[in-house]
């Protein structure tokens, strides 16, 4: 009997440092890595670098091409993945893995200041005020551990580390 494929979700708001961490992760625990930024269409960026927050209809196509990512490739697997909605999250528990998250949580003006600083990145800072908006808090969701950002980075990926633990019992 093969085991279930891990996927284990980075969640937070765009500068919360998702996919430094969870590349990290990745490579600790010899997971694929996904960056769901990626995922986008060509469109979606666009709007989002005219600092326009994406609704849920332009969010769809970016989870369906995420989820059939997932389902082709069957392997464990940390995704950098904002997280906002309970219900997009409930799409990726949906997929046979055995799926947890870590939620990256900070202040928003913490954020705000590491997006500032953020270079290269299509989504400007701007955009910062939506997505805390659009976050639906993960109440009630045990498959969820929260981590504050407001640590330094190896400190971060120490508790990141102690979560996975407590997710997976194995890993």
């Amino acid at each position: 009997m093969t085991d279930v494929p891990k996927l284990l979700v980075v969640m937070g708001v765009s500068g919360s440092g998702k996919t430094t961490l969870a590349r990290q992760l990745a490579d600790q625990l010899d997971f694929a890595f996904m960056e769901a930024d990626e995922f986008h269409s060509d469109e979606a960026r666009q709007k989002m670098a005219r600092a326009e927050p994406l609704d849920d209809e332009m969010r769809e196509p970016w989870l369906n091409s995420m989820c059939q990512h997932l389902t082709r490739h069957q392997q464990s697997t940390v995704l950098a993945y904002s997280g906002l909605r309970r219900r997009h999250r409930q799409r990726f528990r949906e997929l046979g893995y055995d799926t947890g998250f870590i939620w990256l949580h900070g202040q928003f003006d913490d954020i705000r200041r590491r997006l500032d600083n953020r270079q290269g990145h299509y989504m400007p800072a701007s955009l910062l005020t939506s997505q805390f908006r659009d976050l639906e808090m993960p109440k009630g969701e045990t498959d969820i551990l929260m981590l504050d950002i407001h640590c330094n980075p190896k400190q971060l990926l120490t508790r990141a580390t102690a979560a996975v633990s407590l997710l997976y019992r194995s890993a």
